[in-house]
């Protein structure tokens, strides 16, 4: 299952991670992929949101892990300084566990990733302006980005979902 749709600017991306935060359950996995600057610390802001998270949130790039406390805890991963994924570092622990994990450079540790997951592939179109792909990964990844595909439907005005 996918869904594409386009962001054009920084709230409007924040929006759309928004709702999708709001339908989040304990256990979900959300990979982000991207260039730099593309915008996936500023989705990650969005679905904090959604969680109901009014904490600033940031780029855990210097730390590997930034936990955050909302309806559910998030664990906001940046693997970007990471050389090699197959060290021992417990990762797979914070996506077995109790909370949603956000995981921004997952090639990294692409063989431990989760099999259920949501792949979100960001790309930089123009200025603030980016697109947006979304693929899910098993199960319950799928019966999310069910609900959020419905959640999104032009119904208040947006652009619709594809």
């Amino acid at each position: 299952m996918e869904m594409r749709f386009i962001a054009d600017s920084a709230d409007d991306m924040r929006r759309w991670a928004e709702r999708l935060g709001q339908l989040l359950t304990a256990g979900d996995c959300v990979a982000l992929y991207g260039p730099v600057g593309s915008g996936k610390t500023t989705f990650t802001q969005g679905l904090a949101r959604g969680l109901g998270i009014n904490k600033a949130v940031n780029s855990p790039t210097f730390t590997l892990v930034k936990e955050y406390q909302g309806r559910l805890p998030l664990y906001h991963m940046d693997l970007y300084r990471l050389d090699d994924g197959s060290e021992e570092l417990g990762l797979e622990e914070y996506w077995d566990g109790d909370g949603v994990t956000v995981i921004e450079w997952p090639e990294v540790v692409s063989p431990l990733l989760p099999d259920d997951r949501l792949d979100i592939r960001i790309e930089r179109l123009t200025g603030e302006r980016r697109t947006v792909v979304v693929q899910a990964r098993g199960p319950e990844s799928s019966r999310r980005l069910a609900q959020w595909k419905a959640a999104v439907e032009p119904a208040d005005g947006e652009r619709e979902a594809t």
